[in-house]
C-alpha cells in the first residue's frame, strides 16, 4: 500500500456524490445578501445551515467596528499572542469576556477549534484521565490525542454511565477532566448538565463545558446552558467560539481558576498560531455588547426554532430529541438524503447534509440551523420545501 492509497475510499465517495450533481460539501455561496439569504448556483437561496443564531453578521455596529479597526490597525497581526500578536484590543476582548461571564480570567484563541483543542490538551497530561461524552466534537477528540492522557468515553448524555466510570477510577477521579457540551451540534440535544455537575462534584473531578452552540442561545444574559440552569459557579472551565452567535471567528476560555493564565505558556494552539485580526476582534466585541443589549434576538430565535421543529414534526419527519436552534432531520438512506438535499437546494433552501461517520448514528441528517434573522415567511418556506419531499414520495407510493 502506497502513502496515498488511503484516499481512494474518499475518492469513491466523492465520485458517488457527484453523480447526483453538485458536491454537497463546500457549496459555494456566490454572493451573500443578508444573514439569511445568498446566491447559490445563481439562485436566491434561504440559508438554513449557517449557525448564525442571532443574525449578527450584518449588524451595523459590528461592521462599523470591524471597518474602523481595519483602517486603524491593518489587516492582521502577523504574529502569535506569545510573540508580537497581542494588541490592546485582544486584552480588551478578554476583559469583556471575563465580565460577560462573571469570571476572573479569560483567554482568547484564533479559532474555536483551537480553543477547545488547546484547553483539553493542556489541562490533561500523561498521568491524567479525560472522561468525554461519546458524541464530543472533533476538536475535543483532537485535544485528547495531543494530551497523552488516558481517554474514556461515557455514553452520550448518560449521567449514570459517567458516574459508573468515575467510580471505577477511584482516587484517579481527582485527576480527571470531564468534558461535555451545552448544545450538541448535530442533533441539537442539550446536555443533562445539572446531573453531570453533581457527579463531577461528588468525585472531585474538573469539568470543561463547551458552550460553542449554546452561548447567545440560552440564559437571560445569553451566557449559555450553565446560566439557564443556574450552574455557572460550579463549572470549572467554559470554552466557546465567536463563529456562531457572535458572527465572526475565534475562540475563548473563561474560568475563575488562576491556572487558566498559565495555559498561555502551555497550549500549543495558542503559542504557535497568529492571533485574531484587529477587525475580527473589534466586530466580536461589538457583537458581545449586542448579546447583552438585545435579548429580543434570543426570543425571536426560539420562536423560529419552535416553529420549524413543530412544522417538520407535523409534516411527518423524524427529528432530533428536542426543539432548539439546531433542527436535525433523520434520513435512513444515503441516496435519498443526497437526493433530498439537492431537491431542497433546487427549491432555494440550503441546509447541511451530514452522512456517517460524521453523524452520531448510522442515519444521515439534513441539518437545519435557525437564526433570529429568519422571517416567519422564510421559516414557512423551509417547512413547505421539506413537506414537498414527502408529498412526492407518497404520490409515488414509496414508503417515507
Amino acid at each position: 500500500m502506497s502513502l496515498l492509497d488511503k484516499f481512494s475510499a474518499f475518492a469513491r465517495l466523492r465520485d458517488e456524490l457527484l453523480q447526483h450533481g453538485t458536491l454537497p460539501f463546500g457549496v459555494v455561496t456566490e454572493r451573500i445578501l443578508s444573514p439569511t439569504e445568498g446566491i447559490v448556483q445563481g439562485r436566491r437561496t434561504i440559508l438554513a445551515g449557517t449557525n448564525n443564531y442571532l443574525g449578527l453578521t450584518f449588524a451595523p455596529e459590528c461592521i462599523e467596528a470591524g471597518r474602523n479597526a481595519l483602517t486603524e490597525e491593518g489587516t492582521g497581526t502577523t504574529g502569535s499572542r506569545m510573540a508580537n500578536g497581542t494588541y490592546a484590543a485582544h486584552a480588551a476582548l478578554e476583559k469583556d469576556l471575563a465580565e460577560f461571564f462573571g469570571r476572573e480570567y479569560a483567554l482568547v484563541f484564533t479559532t474555536g477549534f483551537l480553543a477547545t483543542m488547546g484547553m483539553v490538551s493542556s489541562l490533561a497530561g500523561r498521568e491524567d484521565v479525560l472522561l468525554i461524552d461519546a458524541d464530543s466534537h472533533a476538536s475535543i477528540y483532537d485535544g485528547c490525542r495531543l494530551s497523552g492522557a488516558e481517554v474514556i468515553r461515557f455514553r452520550h448524555n448518560d449521567p449514570a454511565d459517567l458516574e459508573k466510570r468515575l467510580r471505577r477510577l477511584g482516587d484517579r477521579s481527582r485527576n480527571t477532566l470531564v468534558v461535555a457540551e451545552g448544545l450538541y451540534s448535530m442533533l441539537g440535544d442539550q446536555s443533562p448538565l445539572a446531573d453531570i455537575v453533581a457527579i463531577k462534584d461528588e468525585y472531585g473531578a474538573c469539568l470543561l463545558l463547551d458552550e460553542a452552540h449554546s452561548m447567545g442561545v440560552f440564559g437571560n444574559g445569553g451566557r449559555g446552558l450553565a446560566e439557564a440552569l443556574d450552574l455557572e459557579d460550579r463549572i470549572d472551565f467554559v470554552v466557546g467560539t465567536f463563529s456562531k452567535s457572535l458572527g465572526s471567528i475565534g475562540g475563548f476560555c473563561v474560568s475563575n481558576l488562576p491556572e487558566l493564565e498559565l495555559v498561555r505558556m502551555t497550549a500549543r494552539s495558542y503559542i504557535f498560531t497568529a492571533s485574531p485580526t484587529p477587525s475580527v476582534v473589534a466586530s466580536t466585541r461589538a457583537a458581545l455588547g449586542l448579546i447583552r443589549q438585545r435579548p429580543e434576538l434570543r426570543d425571536k430565535l426560539w420562536d423560529n426554532s419552535r416553529r420549524l421543529y413543530d412544522g417538520l414534526t407535523r409534516a411527518g419527519f423524524r427529528l432530533g430529541p428536542q426543539p432548539g436552534p439546531v433542527v436535525a432531520v433523520f434520513v435512513d438512506d444515503t441516496t435519498k438524503a443526497v437526493s433530498w438535499w439537492h431537491q431542497l437546494l433546487d427549491e432555494g433552501i440550503y441546509v447541511n447534509l451530514v452522512i456517517p461517520p460524521a453523524t452520531p448514528s448510522t442515519s444521515c441528517l439534513l441539518r437545519c440551523s435557525m437564526s433570529a434573522a429568519h422571517t416567519t415567511e422564510q421559516v414557512d418556506r423551509i417547512i413547505g420545501a421539506f413537506a414537498s419531499l414527502l408529498s412526492e414520495r407518497r404520490a409515488a407510493g414509496t414508503a417515507v
